[in-house]
């Protein structure tokens, strides 16, 4: 599945002119599942591995995980906080209630222009993403 999601926010970045070798991604979420701090057992690490073979540079936040498991289970270091305008892609990969609060316009704020906002999880409605599982 990692390889798939991947494949799919590579299309849709290069379907908009976005370069996808040194491209800033932004993934939204690392838990097994929506609120809740278990990383065993978490895909979302296939999907960033598979982003990282495509040179992607890829950031990780999830306000439910401890920082220092992320690092020893998987050697990823998540952000502390959300940065209006950094990326070129965003993907919400688990569906925390904050990233439901967000909502579409606050996330897609933290894009660059014309970015790329991929939603494996459903977390917002169709019309506010440019793809979705």
């Amino acid at each position: 599945m990692g390889g798939y999601v991947a494949g799919r926010v590579a299309k849709l970045m290069t379907q908009k002119r976005i370069h996808v070798v040194g491209a800033k991604v932004l993934m939204l979420g690392l838990a097994f599942k929506e609120n809740c701090p278990d990383l065993r057992n978490t895909r979302v690490v296939d999907t960033i591995r598979e982003l990282h073979s495509y040179h992607a540079d890829v950031d990780v936040y999830d306000p439910w995980v401890d920082p220092a498991e992320a690092k020893q289970e998987y050697d990823l270091e998540p952000i502390p906080r959300l940065e209006a305008g950094r990326y070129d892609a965003v993907i919400i990969a688990v569906g925390h209630r904050q990233f439901q609060e967000m909502g579409g316009a606050q996330i897609r704020a933290l894009l660059k222009p014309n970015g790329v906002l991929f939603d494996i999880k459903s977390v917002l409605p169709a019309a506010d993403v440019d793809g979705r599982l």
